[in-house]
């Protein structure tokens, strides 16, 4: 990283609010705690010794990552790539092979290719952020047909694996690749689907309790929410489609 961008993200770092560092905070003990209780007493069926290691790192990182990411600074795809890396091993592990895919062949390269875009196409006043877009109707319209379609086709993939939970690791497939072209293109209407696809995510993990993995898609619901609009008063700030 260069000496610029080392000052862009410690500008980022200062832009946070109280409430962001709670929530940091929060996720850090959790997983800590987590981390402590599977190295003291390991459980037969629960995460091993050494993923719950793992857990720390995606974790932090996944936050501090969304937490920039709604504020459109360019910073968020450091943390992006760390937190994918530790999530693809954590799902690897419990066999979740239609979200692994998903991280694996969509999330790691978009991530390099998100970074150079948004760092391409950087505000004039706040270089430590991007510029935010908006999409029309029916470029709305046509993202949700391509969601729709998607979810089928992947769920009878995933049935005819024998993967578990297949509607709603279908649907996470389906949003998040959608939703990551729309982040890599720097349009707001990705916190639409990011929302959607949180939802899904904290179900997946109230299921298959993680109370890591649970309290950090749990954050990341709360800032999709934040991010939508604040990407809805920056889109507007940017004249909306530049």
């Amino acid at each position: 990283m260069t000496s610029d961008g080392w000052r862009n993200m410690k500008k980022s770092f200062r832009a946070l609010k109280w409430y962001e560092g709670l929530m940091a905070a929060v996720m850090a003990l959790i997983a800590v705690w987590a981390m402590v209780q599977a190295f003291a007493a390991p459980s037969e069926g629960g995460n091993p010794p050494w993923l719950t290691a793992v857990n720390f790192v995606s974790a932090i990182a996944g936050i501090f990552c969304v937490f920039f990411c709604a504020k459109a600074s360019v910073s968020n795809f450091a943390f992006g790539l760390i937190n994918t890396i530790a999530y693809i091993v954590y799902l690897w592990y419990w066999h979740i092979w239609g979200t692994m895919c998903l991280e694996l062949f969509l999330y790691l390269p978009m991530g390099v290719i998100g970074w150079i875009n948004w760092a391409r196409h950087r505000d004039e006043k706040r270089r430590e952020l991007t510029k935010a877009r908006r999409m029309n109707l029916w470029q709305n319209a046509l993202t949700a047909l391509v969601i729709l379609a998607s979810t089928l086709v992947y769920h009878k993939i995933l049935v005819s694996a024998g993967g578990e939970v297949a509607w709603l690791d279908a649907a996470t497939v389906a949003i998040g690749i959608v939703a990551t072209a729309l982040q890599t293109f720097r349009f707001r209407e990705q916190y639409i689907w990011w929302l959607v696809t949180d939802v899904v995510a904290v179900a997946m993990y109230i299921q298959h309790f993680d109370p890591v993995y649970l309290t950090k898609k749990s954050i990341y619901l709360i800032v999709a929410v934040l991010g939508l609009i604040n990407w809805v008063r920056l889109s507007r700030q940017n004249g909306e489609n530049k």
